[in-house]
């Protein structure tokens, strides 16, 4: 079935996808939500995503697949909150997470994957990484809310998730602040809200939702 609103592939726990998400129900913006399998890709979205991986967003006619593009896309549409209002920092911060820091949480948590990686010298790596992030906070990254925040927090989750008892005994407490925060929000609870895998047939389902 078919809907006039731009189309979004998603993956639940991709936390890639979750940012996407939580920039797209910041900025208001609705699209028709398309869980897809990363098992067993839909035909539908191979055709769409260059990259075969999620996020991806199809909106008029355009076709963006980095998760941080479709963060801004939302955002320069309508930023109630005002999350582009950042430091430049900002921008380095979020590419270190994404460059750095992804890669020593990638081989700890599925170390398997990376043959003569050491997984304990990699969240060695990571928890540097985070505690300079803990000593230059304060309840956000910076003095409020911004798309470095919920840009970087996902990845954090997911490290935090590999030893959660781990990461907690770390003296990291404005970052274990804001994470439990995030985890505690609504809007946390809101995008990953669970939805089964879609099918050509199913009717369009507009996240956020109409009615909210």
């Amino acid at each position: 079935m078919q809907s006039d609103m731009p189309v979004f592939y998603s993956f639940r726990r991709c936390p890639y996808a979750i940012r996407a998400r939580l920039a797209i129900l910041a900025a208001q913006q609705q699209v028709e939500l398309r869980e897809i399998s990363l098992k067993n890709k839909h035909a539908a979205f191979l055709r769409a995503s260059p990259s075969g991986t999620v996020p991806c967003l199809v909106a008029q006619g355009s076709v963006i697949d980095e998760s941080l593009e479709i963060m801004l896309w939302a955002l320069q549409q309508n930023d109630p909150q005002g999350w582009l209002d950042m430091p430049t920092a900002g921008w380095a911060l979020i590419a270190h997470f994404d460059g750095a820091f992804k890669v020593a949480l990638d081989r700890t948590k599925y170390a398997v994957r990376y043959a003569g990686s050491d997984p304990e010298s990699q969240r060695s790596i990571a928890h540097g990484i985070l505690s300079e992030l803990e000593a230059e906070m304060g309840a956000w990254i910076f003095e409020r809310p911004s798309i470095a925040d919920y840009a970087i927090l996902p990845f954090v989750r997911q490290f935090a998730f590999i030893d959660k008892p781990l990461f907690d005994a770390q003296p990291w407490p404005k970052l274990h602040d804001w994470l439990g925060r995030f985890l505690g929000s609504a809007e946390f609870q809101e995008v990953m809200g669970k939805h089964a895998f879609w099918q050509v047939s199913d009717a369009p389902t507009p996240f956020p939702p109409l009615e909210r």
